[in-house]
């Protein structure tokens, strides 16, 4: 990506920042995100946290030891910022989720410029 780490926590940490590129609308209450889709909404718990570095959700369908993560890394040798998304899906889903995360990850290329 090309941009700070400071922006992209930004854009995958807050409300306002998910909602630029992952979902139409997003809340926060406490702990807890609302994301919706075309008006359907999903709930999904902020696990962890830790700036400019990763947010951890889990959604309330998925299992206990599951969850979807966003992290931010920065090349030792390039400097350049890497942004790394870790989800679980079910086998036959791998390639419609992989191709869902692609679409998303070109969103928020464009929204941040990069």
């Amino acid at each position: 990506m090309r941009c700070s780490p400071q922006i992209l926590f930004e854009f995958i940490s807050t409300p306002v920042g998910l909602q630029e590129w992952f979902a139409d609308e997003v809340n926060q209450r406490e702990n807890q995100f609302s994301f919706t889709w075309n008006g359907a909404v999903d709930e999904a718990e902020l696990l962890e946290e830790f700036e400019n570095e990763y947010v951890r959700f889990r959604w309330d369908y998925y299992k206990p030891n599951e969850f979807f993560e966003f992290r931010i890394e920065q090349s030792p040798v390039t400097n350049e910022t890497i942004f790394k998304i870790t989800d679980f899906a079910e086998k036959n889903e791998l390639k419609d989720a992989e191709r869902l995360w692609n679409q998303q990850v070109n969103d928020l290329k464009h929204r941040i410029g990069s």
